[in-house]
């Protein structure tokens, strides 16, 4: 096991089934769609690339980085890091995210691709921890509900380490409760 990790939440195998399943499911639904797949940086690029390899109607890619945290807590102000290169208007958009925790990085950007006039905005979360939901936003396609843990790998991470452990697990709180 990985130093700093209580348990591992999600597995590999899981994570593979979950892509399969939520990416055969977004196939159905956009068929015949303008899908544009925007990942939120950095955290989804992982499961983003799993999970478009997932889906078998043609879509795009494009990235947006944002950031509301500092170290384990959200600040509650979104901050734009790098914004779309395709111009988003009558897409059909699919965040694709990789933990819909507090909300309010999704619900700040659903209103800006709005604001963009895109065709549709849905959300793909890969884990979703509803205990700490601070805006009403919630995940269409959903991976894995999670307790309300700090969660490290596949594209998670802590202070930018972590992220390339294949498995989701838990961080334990030694690792961060002395920062």
């Amino acid at each position: 096991m990985q130093k700093g990790i209580e348990k591992v939440l999600v597995s590999e195998e899981e994570i593979k089934e979950i892509c399969k399943r939520l990416g055969e499911q977004i196939s159905k639904d956009y068929a015949g769609k303008k899908l544009l797949l925007v990942s939120v940086l950095k955290g989804a690029v992982v499961f983003m690339a799993d999970i478009m390899r997932n889906i078998t109607c043609d879509c795009e890619i494009d990235f947006m980085a944002v950031s509301s945290y500092s170290g384990t807590k959200t600040t509650g102000v979104v901050k734009f890091k790098k914004d779309l290169d395709i111009n988003p208007e009558g897409c059909d958009i699919l965040l694709v995210e990789d933990i819909l925790d507090s909300g309010i990085t999704l619900s700040y950007l659903r209103g800006v691709l709005i604001d963009r006039h895109a065709a549709s905005i849905k959300v793909c979360a890969f884990l979703d921890k509803p205990a700490n939901r601070q805006a009403d936003i919630k995940a269409d396609y959903v991976g894995k509900v999670i307790p309300d843990e700090f969660v490290v790998g596949y594209g998670l991470d802590y202070n930018e380490k972590y992220r390339n452990l294949p498995f989701v697990g838990v961080l334990s709180p030694e690792v961060y409760s002395n920062k």
